[in-house]
């Protein structure tokens, strides 16, 4: 019980892209560590669940700039879950990619296990996942072959 009462008490950031580039394209442009600094940041993730990896950001008050990372889920093409560990977060990111009626990709983030006390990081990677990363993925994803 003390689980769901504390998931209750947790935040999630959920966004849903619609994407010109079909699934393939934009599972590279998640998955590939170019690609995927290109629009987000510096990393080095392999797409293979159990694998440890890292995104390296600016370090700020708190956070020393490096997000600690856990693969956790791969269906090539159509979902990808990754814990999302940096200074007081402890989270998950779940991709979902499906094909969509016009032959690009509906594509939907969430963010989950934002703790309320951290408001502002909350606000700032909300905006961010919404802002963002919309446009330079989509960006990233079309102009690949």
């Amino acid at each position: 019980m003390r689980d769901q009462e504390e998931g209750r008490d947790k935040r999630a950031i959920v966004v849903d892209y619609r994407l010109s580039a079909a699934p393939r394209k934009v599972w590279r442009a998640l998955t590939e560590p170019r690609l995927l600094e290109s629009w987000l940041m510096p990393n080095d993730i392999e797409p293979e669940v159990g694998r440890r990896f890292t995104f390296r950001t600016t370090p700020a008050p708190g956070f020393d700039g490096v997000v600690k990372c856990e693969v956790l889920k791969v269906e090539p093409d159509s979902r990808l879950v990754y814990s999302w560990r940096g200074g007081l977060l402890d989270t998950i990111v779940t991709w979902t990619l499906k094909l969509s009626s016009t032959g690009g990709t509906d594509l939907r983030l969430e963010h989950t296990g934002f703790d309320r006390e951290h408001s502002a990081t909350y606000d700032m990677l909300d905006e961010g996942w919404r802002k963002k990363a919309a446009g330079s993925l989509e960006r990233v994803s079309s102009s690949l072959d």
